[in-house]
């Protein structure tokens, strides 16, 4: 967000707890991009900020209570207040369980793949409706095809990513592994260390689709500790995960910070990966 939108929005969060009895004496920015995550303190409240146009709110608190009760390993609502989205200023607000780091080094790949089986055990036990990794990549693909909305793209990297983003679609949509609901993005950034384990967050991405989707956004080693992976369909979803996310780079209300920057090196690694084996082209 920008400066402007940060402040209201910091202060749509604040005044919202300050109405549920949390009292809030200091903030501290944890993340900030097209949605803000905030520390309120001393109440020590995360809360999560978004525009008001951002109707996945309801879908995350649903789900989040839901995979909560399910036994799934996911960080939860703050349990002082009732399990709600809250509206203030044009921005929707939801308040979360601050989680004390237990260590700032990285999740060994054995717990990381532990963690992650049992999430998606859990999931399958849930009646959900979510959209199908397809459409999210049709998202992606869209943006691509409109140079208005992504007007520094050039044209040679424009066709690199429309290219393969229909063909790995294709090829891993049209691969035989079973669907199921999916956390969508369980990369590092969406797993806190803590004390009672590693915790998923952030789950307006769910959808639905194999399982090597959401491994492909785990680190590499992750892979080896999960049996039966089919390792082409994993390295198909990698890639494929690399397009969508250097198309959504590309996009001019993108906030994401150092985006552009992160866009050309990840255009770089695509044409890498594709100088071995391309994907295969389908009419």
């Amino acid at each position: 967000m920008r400066v402007p939108q940060v402040r209201r929005a910091t202060a749509a969060a604040v005044s919202t707890a300050v109405s549920l009895r949390l009292p809030v004496d200091d903030t501290a920015v944890l993340h900030d991009s097209n949605k803000l995550t905030l520390r309120l303190l001393p109440c020590d409240v995360l809360a999560r900020v978004a525009p008001e146009a951002d109707q996945v709110a309801h879908f995350e608190v649903d789900l989040a209570q839901r995979l909560a009760g399910a036994g799934c390993p996911v960080g939860t609502l703050d349990p002082r207040v009732a399990p709600r989205v809250h509206r203030r200023d044009g921005f929707v607000i939801t308040l979360w369980t601050y989680y004390e780091p237990a260590t700032a080094a990285a999740a060994a790949p054995a717990d990381y793949a532990d963690a992650l089986a049992r999430l998606h055990a859990g999931m399958r036990r849930l009646d959900i409706t979510a959209p199908h990794f397809t459409d999210r990549v049709q998202q992606a693909q869209d943006l691509v095809a409109d140079p208005g909305r992504t007007p520094a793209l050039a044209d040679a990297d424009r066709e690199l990513l429309r290219d393969t983003l229909r063909d790995l679609r294709h090829t891993v949509g049209e691969h035989r592994a079973a669907d199921q609901l999916l956390h969508g993005e369980p990369h590092p950034g969406n797993v806190l260390g803590t004390r009672d384990g590693l915790l998923f967050i952030d789950f307006e991405t769910c959808c639905r689709g194999p399982v090597e989707f959401d491994l492909a956004h785990a680190p590499e080693a992750v892979a080896a500790h999960c049996p039966g992976v089919d390792q082409d369909l994993l390295r198909a979803c990698r890639l494929l995960i690399l397009a969508m996310v250097t198309a959504w780079r590309w996009d001019r209300d993108d906030q994401f910070p150092d985006g552009l920057r992160m866009g050309r090196q990840w255009l770089v690694r695509i044409r890498a990966a594709l100088g071995d084996a391309g994907p295969a082209t389908h009419g």
